[in-house]
């Protein structure tokens, strides 16, 4: 079984993947990570140095690696992953994917939160913030419609987060 985790940044894809792929009893792999791993340098330095078309490349590469090589996984999938290469389409055929559909406030609270640490919002005063969120998050919504299953609930528990995704 393998299964994907997409939505927008803050969504606690990384907060569930872990606890998800404990339950599920399958390994835990986050795609940022696997791309930091292989180019050896943070997302902030691939953007940066080799630009975003160039990581999108690279991400892509890594998850049909990671799908090719395990038949069974949880991916944590960076939140524009499914958004690049019929991504999304590719995760559908090889896999279950979940897409968490945080509420914009929740966003906007673990988001200012986070600012430091992301790069492409760590200049963006509350309102930039507030506008950048809905805008992407409108931008990738046709992408992250298509899992095949949408969590909407942020206070799911993770029993019955597990039998949604094996009923899915």
């Amino acid at each position: 079984m393998r299964v994907y985790l997409i939505g927008f940044m803050g969504a606690g894809k990384t907060h569930w993947g872990k606890i998800l792929s404990k339950k599920l009893e399958l390994p835990y792999y986050d795609l940022d990570d696997l791309v930091i791993q292989s180019e050896g340098k943070s997302i902030a330095r691939i953007f940066e140095e080799d630009g975003e078309e160039y990581f999108r490349v690279k991400e892509k590469e890594i998850l049909y690696m990671i799908t090719d090589s395990h038949p069974n996984l949880l991916l944590s999938c960076g939140g524009g992953a499914p958004c690049y290469f019929n991504n999304i389409d590719y995760m559908n055929r090889h896999g279950s994917t979940v897409w968490l559909n945080t509420p914009l406030d929740i966003l906007l609270g673990r988001l200012r939160q986070q600012k430091a640490h992301r790069p492409l919002l760590k200049d963006l005063d509350d309102e930039q913030l507030k506008a950048y969120i809905v805008k992407k998050n409108n931008d990738r919504r046709i992408y992250y419609e298509q899992a095949r299953l949408k969590v909407n609930d942020t206070h799911i528990q993770p029993e019955e987060f597990v039998k949604k995704i094996i009923d899915a």
